[in-house]
């Protein structure tokens, strides 16, 4: 059998220099210990449904389990502080749909959005919903709007965290629908919807992943998706334009992350994997969750590009509606 001496002998010979050796090595990265795919919100959440969707046939793929770890708080930054700062050796991955929203609300990241991170895929997208309560006396968004109109100040619109997308998206909700709600920030889109649920809110924006269950079950009543058109997942319930709010479009998606540093070729294993869990369960991801996956994001380039685009305009958003950072 060759030794490690004699085989470096023999690409040298052939015209291979030690880092061309060391790259077709590092070209065929396998783990060899767990993964952990950090979850910066509570169980049950949009995040942690699209995670746990993908994460399983991920680690099949790549011969280690893919473990999902909820590290709740603060709008997502815990969790993603988390990774930010972990090892970038591959074994330790984020899932963020707020990761684009956190710089606009957030006055102190501890952490660089852009920088401090290199895209691994993007799990999919979609729309926000705009949901009540179904004891809420409006059957319809154009009598959500009156009745908020007559009684201003007086309904409480959960949302799953300061800086989150749901948030983004209530604050779009209240700017161009000229209504005054009071925000109740939970943490995450789980424990928002059973507040929704619980009547402990009225009503909510939150993302199709965290409710589509609640709304197909009437626990609770889906007043308009926050798209352009109707979509396959609730194809019964009108789209924001039909809905008489063609400003209030605006969809969530989910980047997986590694932490910066982590060699290209481990960041391509791991794309390689997520992206062809991501096709492998895409029926899977739209009829649980309404996700739909999507072209176009095959590269750590397209991924970061996509959020760094996310934040300009999320940030416009929240500042027209007067938010600023905290």
């Amino acid at each position: 059998m060759p030794t490690r001496r004699s085989a470096l002998s023999l690409a040298l010979a052939a015209g291979f220099a030690p880092s061309a050796l060391r790259a077709q090595s590092d070209a065929a990265w396998r783990p060899t210990r767990p993964i952990r795919l950090v979850v910066p919100f509570a169980p049950g959440g949009s995040n942690d449904i699209v995670g746990r969707i993908v994460a399983e046939t991920a680690g099949q793929i790549l011969g280690q389990p893919v473990v999902i770890e909820n590290r709740a708080g603060a709008g997502s930054v815990i969790g993603a502080e988390v990774v930010a700062r972990a090892a970038p050796d591959g074994y330790t991955l984020l899932i963020n749909s707020s990761h684009p929203t956190v710089p606009a609300i957030v006055a102190r990241v501890p952490y660089n959005t852009i920088n401090d991170f290199v895209g691994v895929a993007v799990a999919g997208f979609s729309p926000y919903v705009l949901v009540a309560n179904p004891q809420l006396p409006a059957r319809n968004a154009q009598e959500l709007l009156a009745l908020l109109k007559a009684n201003p100040g007086r309904y409480n619109l959960a949302t799953a965290g300061i800086g989150s997308g749901v948030h983004v998206a209530a604050e779009l909700f209240r700017s161009s629908s000229q209504v005054e709600v009071e925000f109740v920030h939970y943490r995450g889109g789980g424990p928002s919807v059973a507040a929704l649920l619980a009547g402990e809110a009225q009503l909510g924006t939150p993302t199709m992943a965290s409710s589509i269950g609640q709304t197909r079950g009437g626990g609770l009543r889906p007043l308009a998706v926050l798209a352009e058109q109707r979509v396959p997942a609730l194809p019964d319930v009108p789209s924001a334009p039909e809905a008489g709010m063609p400003a209030v479009v605006l969809e969530e998606y989910f980047p997986v992350l590694a932490p910066v540093g982590t060699p290209a070729p481990v960041v391509a294993a791991l794309s390689a994997a997520f992206r062809d869990s991501i096709q492998q369960n895409a029926a899977k991801l739209n009829e649980m969750a309404g996700v739909s996956p999507r072209a176009g994001y095959e590269t750590p380039e397209q991924v970061v590009n996509l959020i760094r685009e996310s934040m300009d305009r999320f940030t416009t958003i929240l500042r027209a509606a007067g938010v600023r950072p905290e």
